[in-house]
């Protein structure tokens, strides 16, 4: 237990962590179903299923993972011996590697985007994004280079560990990632008619509210905190006995919700201001957000900030994700982390090919009428998320004795009885209704 690696510092495990919330999810699918869904109304819905559903969630998994010490599987083995809870960790091992699987070949479309912005030949001379995205993601060379680009960057940082590599990322990363969204959202908020953006995203139109829409913002509410994959377990296994996990869950949360909203104050005004419509669905970032640069003031250059932007936030998820896989990997013999660290990403770099070439050579391939990139993300977000939520929900709210939870929690008693009520009974039922929407009805 001794040689386990740690945080060095609360703020270096809750950059980390946000670091793993904030990503993809954050960035480039928040904007998007805010978008399609209503504007005001989602995002309201988003900001109460993350506060009083979300977070209690998270509060459990940061829990479990610090009062086990060790990787997902055994921490549950030793906690609940003779009983199949270790399964939680090994449906947080196959989603883990199943989503970066897919989510390194969208790390690798940045890749490609932001040497096209280097180079300035992303913008201008009558650019045709839609065309350009179709010609990147359908060139077989383009999206496999791209992909191993993007493995390999996140692989240097997982093998470094938890102190030098994770830790000392997220501390660069993510204050970057806040000082330049700020930044972009006051040129965003600048532009005459951005005023638009604004309401849209804040004065709520009611008739989306709906069941169904309160279901996609449940749902947008655990994906954006990586909720259901064991990332935040492994993560929290790091963490010094020490540290209050309340506090640095309600820390976490936050800085997602902010990082959401920012996102949305960035892309929004400027897509109103220019007379763009919100509702492209997922290609506003890779489509629309170009088409609004180019039209800005010294486009070419925030153009390529915001894409280094959904790099840093692509990374710090990523390595979560590979986290998890390598610390199942070597359990806790560390001196294998670097050999571990490279056949594990090798492995994930192999199962995400057909993923990365299922929208060129592989584009007449579909499994139950969804190409293989799809497929792969619907297993993994409708699928195994929600069990592992579901699973790790009862198991904090079940299988902990009351007091055990109470001394890990370090909170008031009314805090605590609201956090047992959610995670017994809110929360399990919230997810059943996602898994049950997503998997018959959609």
């Amino acid at each position: 237990m001794s040689s386990r690696d740690q945080f060095t510092s609360k703020i270096g495990f809750i950059l980390a962590a946000a670091g793993s919330a904030i990503g993809l999810g954050a960035i480039w699918k928040f904007p998007y179903m805010a978008g399609t869904n209503g504007g005001s109304v989602f995002i309201l819905l988003f900001v109460l299923c993350t506060v009083l559903i979300g977070l209690p969630i998270l509060i459990a998994e940061f829990m479990i993972g610090r009062r086990g010490q060790k990787d997902p599987i055994t921490s549950f083995k030793e906690q609940a011996p003779g009983k199949p809870w270790y399964m939680i960790g090994w449906i947080g091992l196959v989603a883990c590697g199943l989503i970066l699987s897919f989510y390194s070949v969208v790390g690798g479309w940045i890749l490609s985007y932001i040497i096209r912005a280097v180079s300035f030949s992303l913008t201008g001379q009558g650019v045709n994004f839609s065309n350009l995205f179709s010609d990147i993601i359908s060139n077989p060379w383009e999206v496999l280079i791209a992909q191993a680009a993007f493995m390999l960057l996140t692989l240097v940082i997982v093998q470094a560990g938890i102190k030098n590599g994770i830790e000392t990322a997220s501390k660069w990363m993510m204050p970057l990632l806040f000082i330049f969204f700020i930044l972009l959202f006051i040129r965003s908020i600048t532009l005459e008619g951005a005023v638009e953006g604004v309401k849209f995203m804040f004065i709520p139109d009611w008739s989306y509210f709906n069941g169904e829409t309160l279901i996609l913002a449940l749902g947008q509410a655990f994906f954006s905190l990586s909720i259901g994959v064991a990332a935040m377990i492994t993560y929290a296994s790091y963490l010094s006995k020490k540290e209050k996990i309340v506090t640095s869950a309600i820390n976490v949360a936050s800085m997602n919700i902010a990082i959401s909203l920012l996102a949305g104050l960035v892309i929004f005004p400027a897509v109103f201001a220019l007379g763009f419509s919100p509702t492209e669905g997922p290609g506003l970032v890779f489509i629309m957000i170009p088409a609004v640069f180019e039209q800005l003031p010294f486009g070419s250059f925030l153009l390529l900030v915001f894409f280094i932007l959904l790099l840093f936030a692509t990374v710090t998820s990523s390595i979560a994700l590979l986290e998890v896989v390598v610390s199942i990997g070597i359990r806790e013999k560390t001196a294998q982390r670097k050999k571990a660290s490279w056949v594990l990403a090798a492995i994930i770099f192999i199962i995400g090919i057909p993923s990365a070439l299922s929208f060129g050579m592989l584009s007449d391939i579909t499994i139950f009428g969804r190409s293989i990139f799809d497929f792969v993300d619907y297993v993994t977000s409708a699928v195994l998320m929600p069990i592992g939520a579901f699973l790790t929900s009862i198991f904090a709210g079940y299988q902990y004795s009351k007091k055990i939870s109470r001394e890990e929690m370090q909170t008031s008693p009314i805090v605590y009885n609201i956090w047992l009520f959610i995670v017994r009974y809110l929360a399990p039922i919230s997810i059943a209704a996602i898994f049950i929407n997503k998997v018959f009805f959609s």
